[in-house]
């Protein structure tokens, strides 16, 4: 079939999928089968899974900056009208919970567009779960402002995560967030930290300090200089100890609840948008760091590619197989696929797998992602959009057809805050922002295409 009309089946059954999808689900993995096939006709198609968190630290960063970026590669997709897919029911809310939901409107509608309904497990990782737990912390925040409460009674908190989740489940948000963002009574309660108003804690804390060094976060530097977040950590050592306690270690449970209180104070001072920011920039320091993919075991690769290999086209085919099992997990970003393929080259490289298979293979660094659509997120991902015409769209990083770096066994490993080391196309701002080292397409999902994913 000529590529038009190719395209043109993939419209018009992507409309019939539309209409039908009520009374038949698997027309839309039909018709996403028939899509994938087409805009991903010269690419390693593949199947997933989910898995444990490697150990910390950033892997060896690739020496190579190319000079230009590769060619976009932009699938075809037809129209997604998504207004008959939300849930626009009135929510219904328990009149018991005391946060002020008016003053943060416009940031519950991002958090419901972020973690649209089958969106949400494939963005969870890197946009929505970021986002919601912001919402939270900037809902308490702002409410403090009336309250002069940084923290909420367990009884009232119930309602209050209930209502949370009403508000978003109407505008068509995914109504299993609590588990998948790991929502519990500590996100919003006081915990075990002994402060938890505002007059108590501007009567420990050098509040003007605080501000100051988180008012305006470098979105460049912060995960190296970590200026706002040790500021931060401080404050939340100074009201850990206000009852007379011991010092407590960074990440006991009882500075992880003091923190939450800092988050929600500096929330209180700032205006929505700007702590929304703020948050999300420390968050995306946390994410970058780690590879959030689940790995099965290798001993097949291991066996293929091991020592001298004898054949090389069952090694590349074995790698293939064991890659399709990583690319429907989630959206991951640039640099937590340099993360997972430093720690997957490493589990390889154990098992005597000496040869650069990403190389041989031709493994690069999308590998990584959900391939349904292609996409790897840039380092600062920015929210998603909902346009009633075009459906939800995201920005996506373009720079990822580079091949994934092997990890080097005399290499010391080196985080992207060493200068000396180039990351292709590494961002100079955010990477979310236009004409910042990387080109950026608005990836607009079918709804039809989720449907594949779930089944």
């Amino acid at each position: 079939m000529a590529p038009t009309g190719r395209l043109l089946a993939v419209a018009a059954l992507s409309y019939l999928c539309l209409l039908a999808l009520l009374r038949d689900s698997r027309c839309a993995f039909a018709q996403s089968q028939l899509h994938r096939r087409i805009v991903h006709a010269e690419e390693n198609d593949a199947a997933g899974l989910m898995p444990e968190l490697p150990p910390s630290g950033l892997m060896p960063m690739p020496d190579v900056s190319p000079t230009g970026s590769p060619t976009p590669f932009v699938p075809f997709l037809a129209p997604a009208p998504l207004a008959p897919f939300f849930n626009n029911s009135t929510p219904k809310l328990s009149g018991k919970c005391t946060l002020n939901f008016t003053s943060v409107d416009k940031l519950m509608t991002t958090t419901a567009v972020d973690c649209f309904t089958s969106f949400a497990p494939f963005l969870a990782n890197v946009i929505c779960c970021p986002q919601l737990q912001a919402t939270l912390t900037i809902l308490i925040g702002q409410s403090s402002k009336q309250t002069g409460s940084l923290a909420l009674d367990p009884t009232v908190a119930n309602y209050c995560l209930s209502d949370v989740q009403e508000l978003l489940l109407s505008q068509g948000a995914s109504d299993n967030l609590h588990s998948l963002c790991s929502v519990h009574l500590s996100n919003v309660t006081e915990g075990s930290c002994p402060v938890s108003t505002v007059d108590a804690f501007e009567s420990v804390i050098d509040s003007s300090k605080l501000l100051e060094a988180c008012q305006k976060i470098d979105p460049v530097n912060e995960c190296c200089t970590q200026t706002c977040q040790n500021a931060i950590n401080e404050a939340a050592q100074k009201i850990a100890t206000k009852d007379g306690g011991l010092t407590s270690y960074t990440g006991s449970p009882k500075i992880d609840s003091c923190r939450n209180v800092v988050l929600r104070w500096l929330s209180s001072r700032l205006d929505p948008t700007s702590a929304k920011q703020m948050l999300r920039q420390i968050s995306n320091c946390n994410v970058n760091g780690v590879c959030p993919l689940s790995f099965p075991d290798t001993s097949k690769v291991a066996k293929e590619c091991g020592g001298a290999i004898k054949n090389s086209s069952a090694c590349c085919k074995a790698m293939l197989s064991y890659v399709a099992h990583l690319q429907k997990q989630s959206f991951i970003t640039n640099l937590q696929a340099l993360n997972c393929a430093s720690f997957l080259g490493a589990k390889l490289q154990k098992m005597n797998v000496s040869t650069n298979v990403y190389s041989s293979c031709q493994i690069t660094l999308k590998d990584f992602s959900l391939q349904e659509s292609g996409c790897l997120l840039p380092s600062m991902p920015s929210d998603a959009s909902f346009d009633r015409s075009s459906g939800i769209s995201f920005t996506c990083d373009l720079n990822d057809n580079i091949a994934a770096p092997w990890p080097s066994s005399i290499q010391a490993p080196s985080s992207s805050c060493n200068k000396s080391v180039n990351i292709p196309e590494r961002p100079a701002a955010t990477s979310a922002q236009n004409g910042v080292n990387h080109k950026n397409l608005k990836l607009r999902l079918l709804i039809s295409l989720v449907s594949l994913l779930l089944i």
